[in-house]
Protein backbone atom coordinates (compact mmCIF):
# COMPACT_ATOMS: atom_id res chain seq x y z
CA UNK A 1 0.00 0.00 0.00
CA UNK A 2 1.37 3.40 -0.98
CA UNK A 3 1.33 5.84 1.95
CA UNK A 4 0.04 9.40 1.48
CA UNK A 5 2.45 12.06 2.76
CA UNK A 6 1.72 13.40 6.25
CA UNK A 7 -0.21 16.67 6.21
CA UNK A 8 -3.53 18.13 7.20
CA UNK A 9 -6.53 16.58 5.51
CA UNK A 10 -5.38 12.95 5.62
CA UNK A 11 -6.58 9.97 7.62
CA UNK A 12 -4.23 8.18 9.96
CA UNK A 13 -5.56 4.63 10.05
CA UNK A 14 -4.40 2.58 13.02
CA UNK A 15 -2.45 -0.46 11.96
CA UNK A 16 -3.99 -3.72 13.21
CA UNK A 17 -0.83 -4.17 15.30
CA UNK A 18 -1.29 -0.83 17.13
CA UNK A 19 -2.18 -1.78 20.70
CA UNK A 20 -2.25 1.65 22.38
CA UNK A 21 -5.80 1.70 23.83
CA UNK A 22 -6.12 5.39 22.91
CA UNK A 23 -5.79 4.56 19.22
CA UNK A 24 -6.57 0.87 18.72
CA UNK A 25 -8.92 0.47 15.71
CA UNK A 26 -9.03 4.25 15.28
CA UNK A 27 -9.15 6.55 12.29
CA UNK A 28 -7.73 10.01 12.97
CA UNK A 29 -8.35 13.03 10.76
CA UNK A 30 -5.09 14.98 10.77
CA UNK A 31 -6.10 18.64 11.12
CA UNK A 32 -2.66 20.20 11.50
CA UNK A 33 0.87 18.98 10.83
CA UNK A 34 4.16 20.85 10.85
CA UNK A 35 7.53 21.29 12.55
CA UNK A 36 5.82 21.94 15.90
CA UNK A 37 3.95 18.63 15.82
CA UNK A 38 0.52 17.42 14.78
CA UNK A 39 -3.10 17.63 15.89
CA UNK A 40 -5.89 15.30 14.88
CA UNK A 41 -9.38 14.13 15.79
CA UNK A 42 -10.37 10.47 16.18
CA UNK A 43 -13.45 10.29 13.95
CA UNK A 44 -14.79 6.84 14.83
CA UNK A 45 -15.36 6.88 18.60
CA UNK A 46 -18.83 8.03 19.62
CA UNK A 47 -19.33 8.36 23.36
CA UNK A 48 -22.50 7.60 25.27
CA UNK A 49 -23.04 11.33 25.80
CA UNK A 50 -24.98 13.90 23.87
CA UNK A 51 -23.39 17.24 22.99
CA UNK A 52 -25.97 18.93 25.23
CA UNK A 53 -24.43 17.16 28.25
CA UNK A 54 -20.98 18.55 27.41
CA UNK A 55 -22.22 22.03 26.51
CA UNK A 56 -25.40 22.55 28.57
CA UNK A 57 -25.05 26.34 28.56
CA UNK A 58 -25.51 26.71 24.78
CA UNK A 59 -29.17 27.59 24.06
CA UNK A 60 -29.05 26.65 20.35
CA UNK A 61 -28.24 23.05 21.34
CA UNK A 62 -31.28 22.64 23.55
CA UNK A 63 -33.27 19.62 22.41
CA UNK A 64 -30.54 18.45 19.99
CA UNK A 65 -29.71 14.73 19.89
CA UNK A 66 -26.17 14.98 18.46
CA UNK A 67 -23.71 12.49 19.93
CA UNK A 68 -20.42 13.66 21.39
CA UNK A 69 -17.36 11.84 20.00
CA UNK A 70 -14.07 11.15 21.77
CA UNK A 71 -11.50 13.04 19.68
CA UNK A 72 -8.48 11.76 21.58
CA UNK A 73 -6.73 11.62 24.92
CA UNK A 74 -5.48 15.24 25.04
CA UNK A 75 -7.66 17.75 26.93
CA UNK A 76 -10.75 15.50 27.11
CA UNK A 77 -12.73 18.28 28.84
CA UNK A 78 -12.35 20.58 25.82
CA UNK A 79 -14.96 20.32 23.05
CA UNK A 80 -13.82 20.83 19.46
CA UNK A 81 -16.24 21.06 16.57
CA UNK A 82 -15.59 19.83 13.06
CA UNK A 83 -17.84 21.32 10.37
CA UNK A 84 -18.65 20.53 6.78
CA UNK A 85 -19.60 23.86 5.22
CA UNK A 86 -20.33 25.29 1.80
CA UNK A 87 -18.12 28.31 2.63
CA UNK A 88 -15.52 29.08 5.27
CA UNK A 89 -16.76 30.94 8.32
CA UNK A 90 -14.84 33.29 10.60
CA UNK A 91 -13.12 31.56 13.50
CA UNK A 92 -12.76 28.28 11.58
CA UNK A 93 -9.59 26.58 10.38
CA UNK A 94 -9.70 24.91 6.94
CA UNK A 95 -8.70 21.23 7.07
CA UNK A 96 -9.70 19.87 3.61
CA UNK A 97 -12.58 19.78 1.04
CA UNK A 98 -15.06 22.05 2.83
CA UNK A 99 -14.18 20.63 6.26
CA UNK A 100 -13.27 23.11 8.98
CA UNK A 101 -12.23 22.87 12.63
CA UNK A 102 -13.17 25.30 15.36
CA UNK A 103 -15.63 28.08 14.98
CA UNK A 104 -17.68 30.04 17.41
CA UNK A 105 -21.26 29.46 18.50
CA UNK A 106 -22.51 31.52 15.54
CA UNK A 107 -21.03 28.89 13.19
CA UNK A 108 -22.70 26.10 15.14
CA UNK A 109 -26.00 27.98 15.15
CA UNK A 110 -25.78 28.48 11.38
CA UNK A 111 -25.27 24.76 10.75
CA UNK A 112 -28.07 23.76 13.12
CA UNK A 113 -30.50 26.17 11.44
CA UNK A 114 -29.37 25.30 7.92
CA UNK A 115 -31.70 23.19 5.82
CA UNK A 116 -28.76 22.29 3.58
CA UNK A 117 -27.94 18.60 3.33
CA UNK A 118 -24.28 19.47 2.81
CA UNK A 119 -23.70 21.47 6.01
CA UNK A 120 -23.18 19.39 9.13
CA UNK A 121 -21.00 19.08 12.20
CA UNK A 122 -19.59 16.65 14.74
CA UNK A 123 -18.46 17.55 18.26
CA UNK A 124 -15.40 15.95 19.85
CA UNK A 125 -14.25 15.81 23.46
CA UNK A 126 -10.48 16.14 23.36
CA UNK A 127 -8.06 15.67 20.53
CA UNK A 128 -5.00 13.69 19.50
CA UNK A 129 -1.65 15.44 19.63
CA UNK A 130 1.94 14.63 18.76
CA UNK A 131 5.07 16.60 19.60
CA UNK A 132 7.74 17.49 17.01
CA UNK A 133 8.85 14.32 15.20
CA UNK A 134 6.67 12.01 17.31
CA UNK A 135 4.16 11.13 14.57
CA UNK A 136 6.96 10.64 12.03
CA UNK A 137 8.55 8.14 14.44
CA UNK A 138 5.23 6.29 14.82
CA UNK A 139 5.00 6.13 11.03
CA UNK A 140 8.46 4.52 10.85
CA UNK A 141 7.38 1.82 13.32
CA UNK A 142 4.30 1.00 11.21
CA UNK A 143 1.71 2.24 13.71
CA UNK A 144 -0.28 4.14 11.08
CA UNK A 145 -1.33 3.93 7.47
CA UNK A 146 -2.24 7.13 5.64
CA UNK A 147 -5.03 7.80 3.15
CA UNK A 148 -6.64 10.94 1.75
CA UNK A 149 -9.48 11.97 4.07
CA UNK A 150 -13.09 11.63 2.94
CA UNK A 151 -15.86 13.91 4.31
CA UNK A 152 -18.44 11.15 3.85
CA UNK A 153 -16.57 8.89 6.27
CA UNK A 154 -16.25 11.69 8.83
CA UNK A 155 -19.84 12.92 8.81
CA UNK A 156 -22.14 10.25 7.43
CA UNK A 157 -20.68 6.76 7.76
CA UNK A 158 -21.58 4.57 10.74
CA UNK A 159 -18.56 5.23 13.02
CA UNK A 160 -18.34 1.57 14.05
CA UNK A 161 -17.67 0.62 10.39
CA UNK A 162 -15.07 3.23 9.36
CA UNK A 163 -11.90 1.41 10.45
CA UNK A 164 -12.96 -2.03 9.18
CA UNK A 165 -14.29 -0.68 5.87
CA UNK A 166 -11.03 1.17 5.22
CA UNK A 167 -9.03 -1.99 5.96
CA UNK A 168 -11.31 -4.04 3.73
CA UNK A 169 -10.76 -1.52 0.90
CA UNK A 170 -6.99 -2.05 1.19
CA UNK A 171 -7.35 -5.74 0.28
CA UNK A 172 -5.03 -8.50 1.39
CA UNK A 173 -3.64 -8.84 4.07
CA UNK A 174 -5.73 -6.12 5.72
CA UNK A 175 -9.14 -7.56 4.82
CA UNK A 176 -8.53 -10.32 7.41
CA UNK A 177 -8.31 -7.68 10.16
CA UNK A 178 -11.41 -5.91 8.86
CA UNK A 179 -13.44 -8.81 10.22
CA UNK A 180 -12.32 -8.03 13.79
CA UNK A 181 -15.33 -6.73 15.72
CA UNK A 182 -15.25 -3.05 16.61
CA UNK A 183 -14.39 -2.93 20.30
CA UNK A 184 -16.98 -0.69 22.03
CA UNK A 185 -14.88 -0.64 25.20
CA UNK A 186 -12.60 1.76 23.32
CA UNK A 187 -15.22 4.50 23.65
Amino acid sequence: MKQVELGKGIFLVASPSLRDPNFRQSVVLLCEHGPDGALGIVVNRPTGMLITEALPQIPVLEGQRHVLFSGGPVQPNQVLILYRLSEELDETHHVFNGVYLGGDMAALERVLRSSSETEMFRAYAGYSGWGPGQLEQEMKTGSWMTLPADPYLVFQKDPSRIWSDILRSLGSPYDFYAEMPFDPSLN
